[in-house]
């Protein structure tokens, strides 16, 4: 009972994971633009919605609604500021500066956090999180779980998005080839800066869920870019729902790793996957090499 309870434990953050991974995917895949300051755009999702929760009395799961579109206009300014101008190179030098320039703005918003907000841990509580679900003698934390039922909603509108608007083709198409989406017309820059947007608003979304279920401080940054990229490489570019099950793997990786070894191992199980998945399946898991299918 006690391995499947942590089992269980493992499922809800590594759904997360997922929804944390999503974003850096979909920048990456489409824009080939490298952003570890990720992790802090996940950080200042989490602050936005505790202060919106605290300061406003705003329920947190309802904070979502104003986090979203205020991490979107934050990625437009990134990327009009920022990562546009990186965009104008090739192919690797755009993963060269790209690194560079999120190195950057990953201490500089994490000295500005721990200005702002100091280092301490901070989350939100909420009314129910002293009622636990109970099922055949297993607890399941209920803000857990409505975190990963919405983070799968959330991937789910996010593929609906690129498969069936006219913006969502176009930023497929310029994630698979952007020359020839140019000769089609497309306004490959505007589907960069829509890109980014989204997968910043995804960021965001995923810090508000962290939040709720878990804890933020500034130090959260590094750890939540690099469990985006131990997933992104896992489960390959070009499939939301293969990097949320990419996530939920990862979450039941660290669990069984840490019910055998003990809780310092868990983190060892990541790395031992991000070296694993690249010498054997370098191209991911899920990966069908078709841009952000189905």
């Amino acid at each position: 009972m006690r391995i499947l309870q942590q089992l269980i434990l493992g499922l809800l953050l590594g759904g997360l994971y997922g929804l944390a991974a999503a974003g850096l995917s979909l920048i990456f895949g489409v824009l080939k633009v490298l952003n570890v300051a990720h992790g802090e755009l996940i950080m200042l999702g989490g602050y936005a919605a505790f202060w919106l929760s605290a300061g406003l009395g705003l329920h947190p799961f309802l904070a979502l609604l104003a986090v979203i579109p205020v991490t979107a206009v934050l990625g437009l300014a990134l990327y009009a500021g920022l990562f546009g101008f990186v965009v104008r190179f090739d192919e690797e030098t755009r993963i060269k500066n790209s690194l560079l320039v999120g190195f950057g703005l990953a201490l500089s918003l994490h000295a500005l956090a721990v200005r702002l907000w100091t280092a301490d841990e901070r989350a939100i509580p909420t009314s129910y999180e002293g009622a636990p679900i109970l099922v055949g003698g297993l607890v399941i934390p209920p803000t857990r779980l409505a975190s990963v039922v919405i983070a799968l909603a959330l991937i789910g509108l996010t593929h609906l998005f690129l498969v069936g608007t006219r913006w969502g083709h176009a930023v497929r198409a310029a994630a698979e080839d952007w020359e020839s989406a140019c000769l089609l017309g497309i306004d490959v820059r505007r589907a960069y800066l829509l890109a980014f947007a989204l997968g910043t608003a995804l960021a965001g979304a995923a810090g508000c869920l962290v939040a709720v279920g878990y804890s933020i401080s500034p130090a959260i940054g590094f750890e939540w870019t690099f469990k985006a990229l131990i997933v992104v490489v896992l489960a390959g570019l070009g499939s939301l729902f293969g990097t949320f099950v990419g996530g939920l793997v990862l979450g039941v990786a660290e669990a069984a790793s840490a019910l055998t070894f003990g809780g310092p191992y868990r983190e060892v199980v990541g790395l031992l996957l991000f070296f694993c998945v690249l010498i054997a399946r370098p191209q991911g898991i899920f990966n069908r090499g078709q841009a952000f299918h189905s």
